[in-house]
């Protein structure tokens, strides 16, 4: 398999492109008479030369990850014979709307966020998963939920082909266990309690740190999604994120008001709101394995396990602990998950290879030497567990194959303007003792009109 390599100047982290309403209304199996585009007409006609045994994709992540992808392909690129060459672009959201608009698009792209993939199939750029793919038996094998952020119009634009699962807490094993704190809380409620415990104790709850550079504060961002979720559920989010209600609506400020105080009120995270905004990403969850914990949880996405010392990584399972983060007691019934993933489209509707390769990235039968390798994770369901290298990662797995329902990180969905700009800012502006109130509002009065 040839691996053709771009690398492009990284853009800040997390932008996406503006999209329309993509969540709203429940999905069905797509009405497959029509063509490509929310008009119906046509196919898909981008990418490279159709029937030349040669598929282009082009994604986002580079390096180690590269690797990984490579060998997960290999085996399929040897059977079928086709050759798939990988284009790295760290900037793909402002690439591909260039090549787009060129006429120079790969054969596939992965995206990183849904709003420049739902940008382009509204231009006709991208081919309904419907008219290629068994839609029903995709829809079954995935995490529920998952295919609502590629939907425009009652059509599915894209598949995911890795998972990030950011409903997870997480904790130094050996001394949240010596300390005889619960490991399985059910509720929010219980959860606050536990907190409790540790504040007594003369710890800080929560360790965490915001510090990224332009996108400082999104780490925040996730946090609030969290409690929409839970309190209020997936329709109340989804009416969010399309903006069928306000930004400042009730519930929202309510979400934030909970955030506020289990996070940022006196003593409940390392360093208060000072040192939140101050810790770099990277570094949060480091204090909760010094010899006397600083902080003992730390709510984050799977990816976090990536930027652990090498002392804790070296052992994860035995060093490392975690649980869901649990549902409200009088919020919604049931168990949510936040997360996000890498989704799969396809430009060249006419080219069989490309199809092939598609089918295959979009199975849960992708990914097996990538999650042997360890930092990835199948968005499918029936993924074979035993593939992952350690304890914890299974442990992930099963969290969201029994989750209740999934949904992408709202910030990815909304309005560049919004979820990369004024979300991540008002998040500092809510640490730094601005009102929920004033924080909605300001992010509500930012919201594009067009």
């Amino acid at each position: 398999m040839k691996i053709s390599v771009s690398p492009r100047k990284t853009a800040a982290a997390a932008a996406c492109a503006l999209i329309a309403l993509t969540t709203a209304g429940c999905l069905q199996d797509p009405d497959t008479s029509d063509g490509a585009g929310p008009g119906g007409s046509g196919v898909a006609d981008g990418g490279t030369s159709d029937g030349d045994e040669k598929v282009v994709i082009m994604g986002a992540f580079g390096g180690g990850e590269q690797a990984a992808f490579e060998e997960s392909l290999k085996g399929f690129a040897d059977e079928s014979g086709i050759e798939i060459d990988y284009v790295s672009d760290k900037d793909i959201a402002t690439t591909i709307k260039q090549k787009a608009a060129s006429g120079d698009t790969p054969d596939i792209a992965l995206f990183p966020q849904p709003g420049g993939l739902l940008e382009l199939a509204a231009d006709g750029d991208i081919q309904p998963i419907d008219t290629y793919l068994d839609y029903n038996t995709l829809k079954k094998t995935l995490v529920p939920g998952f295919l609502d952020a590629v939907n425009l119009n009652g059509r599915i634009y894209g598949a995911p082909m890795r998972m990030a699962v950011k409903s997870l807490v997480f904790y130094n094993n050996k001394t949240y266990t010596q300390a005889g704190y619960a490991a399985e809380p059910k509720t929010l409620e219980e959860l606050a309690a536990i907190g409790d415990e540790m504040k007594a104790a003369g710890a800080s709850p929560w360790c965490m740190g915001w510090a990224d550079a332009q996108a400082t504060g999104w780490v925040g961002t996730d946090w609030i999604e969290e409690f929409v979720l839970r309190l209020w559920g997936p329709d109340v989010y989804d009416e969010w994120v399309a903006h069928e209600i306000p930004f400042n609506d009730d519930r929202i400020i309510a979400a934030f008001d909970a955030f506020k105080t289990m996070t940022l009120a006196s003593g409940q995270s390392f360093g208060n709101s000072r040192g939140v905004l101050n810790t770099p990403f990277g570094d949060s969850f480091n204090p909760a394995f010094e010899a006397s914990p600083k902080c003992y949880l730390h709510r984050q996405g799977n990816f976090i396990l990536g930027f652990l010392p090498d002392a804790v990584t070296a052992d994860l399972d035995s060093n490392v602990g975690l649980f869901v983060f649990p549902p409200a007691a009088d919020g919604f019934a049931g168990q949510p998950i936040l997360g996000g993933g890498d989704l799969a489209a396809l430009f060249n509707g006419n080219d069989e290879d490309a199809i092939r390769v598609m089918e295959f990235l979009t199975s849960d039968k992708f990914g097996v030497e990538w999650a042997q390798a360890g930092g990835w994770l199948s968005p499918h369901r029936t993924f074979d567990a035993n593939n992952y290298p350690d304890a914890i990662t299974k442990k992930i797995a099963e969290i969201v194959a029994n989750a209740d329902v999934f949904r992408f990180d709202a910030s990815d969905l909304m309005p560049k303007e919004v979820g990369s700009d004024t979300f991540w800012t008002g998040m500092v502006a809510l640490a730094n003792g601005d009102s929920a109130q004033q924080v909605t509002t300001d992010i509500e009065n930012s919201w594009p009109t067009e």
